[in-house]
């Protein structure tokens, strides 16, 4: 079962841009509603889609650099990256099942 990985800055391109499986990101922060209630859908997921894609989140509030760096501007984004691109952004809360939807719309 796969777990959803905290992720910094530093460990964005190893972790998002050079993986091998496709990667959704998720920034939040922790003073976010919305962003608290995405978390255990998130790790619902992460153990129904195991290996196949890896769910990862980014805390803006200690990681700035990367939203900046994809225009994040509200949050909760997701990005779904695949090949280490941006293919696929969505911002607000999404019920689970969009989420399984969009998600296998790029596995």
């Amino acid at each position: 079962m796969s777990a959803v990985l905290q992720i910094s800055d530093d460990q964005f391109e190893e972790k998002v841009l050079k993986s091998s499986v496709p990667v959704l990101v998720d920034f939040w922060a922790e003073w976010c509603g919305p962003c608290r209630m995405l978390s255990p859908v998130l790790d619902d997921l992460a153990g129904e889609f195991g290996d196949k894609i890896n769910i990862t989140k980014v805390n803006i509030d200690k990681h700035p650099n990367t939203p900046s760096q994809f225009g994040v501007t509200s949050i909760p984004t997701m990005i779904l990256f695949k090949k280490g691109k941006a293919v696929s952004i969505k911002a607000g809360m999404m019920q689970k099942n969009d989420l399984k939807k969009w998600i296998e719309s790029i596995l």
